[in-house]
């Protein structure tokens, strides 16, 4: 097995327990694309207030990302898995 292989396995694997994760990252490139394509109508707007704009709306997209990823961890951790236990205590 070559290190690409490995690596490929271990982002499926990160992807697989955390799916926000690649959302996130899919989210920033789009936001980063789709600013640098819109720079060059920019008008009149500054280099520097542009490029913040667009650092903004990436990190933004992947903070609410990482957040709502998060929450369905925990909804699984404290809402679902202890009525399956309870189901499964009642079934016995």
């Amino acid at each position: 097995m070559s290190d690409y292989e490995g690596n490929e396995s271990k982002f499926m694997r990160k992807a697989k327990e955390n799916p926000f994760v690649p959302v996130g990252m899919a989210g920033f490139f789009a936001i980063v694309a789709w600013r640098l394509m819109k720079m060059k109508n920019r008008g009149d707007t500054k280099m520097s207030v542009h490029l913040i704009h667009m650092r903004v709306g990436a990190q933004g997209f992947v903070v609410g990302a990482i957040t709502i990823g998060v929450l369905y961890s925990m909804y699984n951790d404290y809402i679902v898995k202890p009525r399956e236990e309870q189901k499964a205590l009642k079934d016995k």
